[in-house]
């Protein structure tokens, strides 16, 4: 984990000093392009509530909007070797938005509701409510800011916390294997973000990390920490009446080991490799967003949880 870690802040910080700068970008869409993959919630350590589907529009740099999401996993009933297997649906309508503070600062929020629903051997399990609440801060660290550029370079960076808005119920833990059957993980949770945006006329490439630093909840239960990336190419259209920006890419999930009384709790670390792709449309202030992603590689729970799917579809008005 550190070894990536490294890695990862030093490419961040190669594309703030290594490059010469040249223009700002121009039209519409690309200088709009923030942040960031994931903040609200992971796979295997919490409420399943955001994996890596994203927490920006492509199209809109300052909007609010409306956002639905589905994570589809199988799991195992149990923790035993023949433990049958089983189909989780986890379903999120979220409020969101992105509002400027001043010229390199904005502010960002996500409210999430969920219902999940689970079939169990015994019957099916299902959970609504209030999801964990997040807010965040990004600063513009860096932007291109001459008139001739051939490719030109943005980095921002961020933090933010992740209220225990939503419930977790202790007895939802008890004898499964995906402890993320929850509207919340019961604890205040951190976050740092970066990233970094290369364009060169209407093609670009955005390039996201964060880590989360999850605490101790009152039931002394404490989900892993977790590291994200993201990569995705992206290009626009812009047509007589409409702006379109497909994308595609890679996103991966990397979990610690939950915590419970202080004690490691096995086969709940996991590591999960996406490769996403999606579209963006765009027109006057509003605009409308379909994403989905599949698994390339994975191992959740030591092998007792699989992902099958997420997607997404959500709808922004610009400010």
């Amino acid at each position: 984990m550190k070894k990536i870690i490294v890695a990862c802040t030093f490419l961040i910080g190669y594309s703030v000093f290594s490059f010469t700068p040249k223009d700002s970008i121009s039209a519409f869409t690309f200088h709009r392009l923030e942040m960031m993959e994931d903040f609200d919630c992971d796979a295997c350590g919490c409420s399943a509530s955001g994996g890596s589907m994203g927490f920006s529009s492509m199209l809109n740099n300052n909007f609010i909007g409306v956002r639905y999401f589905k994570q589809n996993y199988t799991s195992r009933d149990g923790i035993f070797a023949n433990s049958p297997w089983i189909d989780e649906n986890f379903n999120t309508i979220q409020a969101w938005a992105r509002i400027p503070v001043t010229e390199k600062i904005q502010i960002s929020a996500l409210i999430p509701y969920h219902f999940h629903e689970r079939q169990l051997t015994a019957g099916s399990e299902n959970i609504e409510g209030l999801g964990d609440i997040t807010i965040m801060g990004l600063y513009k660290l860096y932007e291109t800011k001459s008139d001739s550029a051939v490719f030109t370079h943005k980095v921002n960076i961020g933090a933010g916390i992740k209220i225990p808005t939503g419930k977790f119920t202790e007895a939802n833990n008890l004898g499964t294997v995906n402890q993320s059957f929850q509207l919340g993980t019961g604890s205040w949770d951190y976050s740092v973000v970066s990233e970094y945006v290369i364009n060169r006329k209407d093609l670009g490439l955005n390039t996201t990390l964060n880590y989360i630093f999850k605490t101790e909840n009152s039931k002394n239960y404490q989900y892993g920490d977790q590291f994200n990336y993201a990569s995705t190419l992206f290009y626009l259209f812009d047509l007589k009446t409409i702006q379109l920006v497909p994308q595609a890419g890679i996103a991966g999930e990397v979990y610690q080991t939950n915590k419970q009384h202080g004690l490691d709790l096995p086969n709940t670390a996991g590591d999960i490799l996406f490769g996403k792709f999606g579209i963006e449309a765009g027109k006057d202030k509003f605009s409308i967003g379909i994403n989905a992603m599949l698994p390339i590689k994975q191992n959740l729970s030591n092998g007792n949880m699989e992902a099958n799917y997420r997607w997404s579809i959500n709808l922004n008005y610009t400010l």
